[in-house]
């Protein structure tokens, strides 16, 4: 049997760059990985075909094992190598889906993960068979397949630079405010961004991606123009995120597409008593996390 840790990540920044022929965005971005996480548990059956399990928290909107993302991404392992399925997947759920976490892009890197040890395939030589099934997938899929604690992340986010950065990280305090936001709705409503504005923020996140591979950060660079989209309609994630920087956080931002909110925070002792304050919503699911 296999275990792999399907971690979340959060967006320190992203900027929209403008819309694509494909209907996709340009983004400009840095996906962090925290140690949150869902856990995948993979072994070879007797019988032949693809038995996805779930356990865990529930993931709306799925008829049928074969809809979820992480047996998409065991089908196209399969097909791509040309190997007979015959495996047991059991997808434990911690990450609560529509947070902007990459909790399904994840899982689905994670399934491609296993998959290799599981059947053998060499990962390291085989990156760019296995990078065009991450990007069939989703556009954050590359990012948790390329396993690296931090990277930068342009085209629709599957351009990819690792960052080496090795200074101290802050804690990150996650507060997922109960109400999902659907990517897809998101872009929908996000209107373009002035061009020097725009262009104005790229330096920033130039800047930002220079400074974390010297090792430093700069809270005052965290920046999300997904905000624009989501904060005037969806009243509880402008409420947590308001009571978050309320509580003494270093910096405040929504990752993703939403609707989880993080702070950013030096010290342990700090970050927990941020948690503190705002599980005194108890209808909000809460990780203390740490880069990882």
């Amino acid at each position: 049997m296999v275990k792999v840790k399907a971690h979340a990540k959060i967006n320190l920044f992203l900027e929209v760059a403008g819309r694509r022929p494909d209907g996709y965005h340009d983004l400009a971005t840095v996906f962090a990985r925290v140690s949150a996480h869902d856990t995948l548990s993979l072994k070879k059956t007797a019988a032949p075909g693809i038995r996805l399990k779930t356990a865990g928290r529930a993931i709306p909107g799925l008829k049928a094992p074969s809809d979820n993302i992480v047996y998409k991404a065991a089908a196209a392992f399969f097909a791509e190598f040309g190997l007979a399925p015959a495996v047991e997947i059991t997808l434990r759920k911690a990450l609560p889906a529509g947070a902007g976490l990459g909790g399904g892009s994840s899982d689905a890197a994670a399934a491609l993960r296993g998959l290799c040890r599981l059947y053998g395939v060499d990962r390291s030589a085989n990156m760019r068979r296995l990078m065009r099934i991450a990007a069939g997938l989703g556009s954050d899929v590359p990012f948790f397949l390329l396993d690296v604690p931090m990277a930068a992340g342009t085209g629709r986010g599957e351009k990819l630079k690792p960052i080496n950065f090795k200074g101290r990280a802050p804690y990150a305090v996650l507060v997922y405010p109960g109400v999902p936001v659907y990517t897809g709705g998101v872009y929908g409503r996000l209107k373009p961004a002035p061009g020097p504005e725009v262009k104005a923020w790229l330096g920033v996140f130039r800047r930002l991606v220079r400074a974390l591979e010297k090792g430093a950060f700069d809270p005052g660079c965290v920046f999300n123009r997904l905000e624009d989209a989501v904060l005037p309609v969806e009243p509880a994630v402008r409420l947590a995120r308001a009571r978050l920087a309320a509580a003494g956080a270093d910096s405040v931002l929504m990752s993703g597409s939403g609707a989880t909110v993080f702070a950013l925070v030096r010290g342990l002792k700090r970050a927990k008593a941020v948690a503190a304050a705002a599980a005194r919503n108890r209808s909000y699911m809460i990780f203390l996390a740490k880069f990882c």
